[in-house]
């Protein structure tokens, strides 16, 4: 027997590990089917609509809180679908 026999796992382990990246690379990137919005999208620009209008002005204002939030009122903050 000779030991050119042998060779052969040697070159097994970078081809395996090769061949193992490209399989989990192809699987987790999915680059072939995934969506390309640049391309596959197309958007119309429209004229912009509405108006800017001043509604109140806070100066020098010494509160941490704003008033009327919600923060400490979960139940009313988180909503549950079917309810």
């Amino acid at each position: 027997m000779s030991d050119d026999s042998g060779l052969w796992l040697l070159a097994a382990g970078p081809v395996g590990a090769t061949a193992l990246y490209w399989m989990l690379y192809r699987y987790y990137r999915n680059t072939d089917k995934s969506h390309a919005f640049e391309r596959e999208t197309t958007i119309e620009a429209k004229p912009i609509t509405g108006s800017d209008s001043k509604v109140g002005t806070v100066t020098g204002t010494q509160e941490t809180r704003i008033g009327g939030d919600n923060v400490y009122e979960y139940r009313k903050r988180v909503q549950r679908n079917g309810k």
